[in-house]
């Protein structure tokens, strides 16, 4: 015999909350920053997640430019992507993405560590990186 009040109830789409989360990249290393802001897109600090529902939280990270980057990496570090045409390889250096679009390089991060399937670019859309500490979604958070 089942007992079926110990059952777990899937989540209905109706049901998904979402909060705002702000995150302060001042001082972090970019590699923690960014798992920690992937473990809230995808929603896998509540309670009732669900692996095949998108139903994780908006993150505005603030002070992107200060972020830091560990060992030589800051010198080494290259980001390439590939058009798939002859010669369309492009490659850009750390410090220089870094100089041009600080918040670049915190996308780039939280995207490569985001599962590769269809919730992938729903979930980026509700990330929002600021260069500094103004932004403009200081209404929709909560006082804690």
């Amino acid at each position: 015999m089942v007992n079926l009040t110990k059952i777990t109830k899937p989540v209905k789409i109706s049901e998904i909350v979402r909060e705002w989360h702000v995150i302060d990249a001042n001082g972090k290393v970019l590699g923690r920053l960014s798992s920690a802001i992937v473990k809230i897109l995808q929603g896998k600090h509540k309670s009732n997640y669900c692996s095949y529902l998108d139903m994780g939280d908006n993150v505005v990270v603030i002070n992107a430019r200060k972020v830091i980057v560990t060992g030589k990496k800051a010198d080494t570090k290259e980001y390439t992507s590939y058009s798939g045409y002859p010669s369309g390889q492009k490659t850009v250096a750390y410090k220089r993405l870094m100089a041009d679009n600080p918040a670049e390089i915190i996308k780039r991060a939280v995207s490569g560590m985001l599962p590769k399937n269809k919730l992938r670019d729903r979930r980026l859309t509700r990330l929002f990186i600021f260069v500094d500490d103004n932004h403009p979604y200081k209404e929709k958070l909560k006082v804690k």
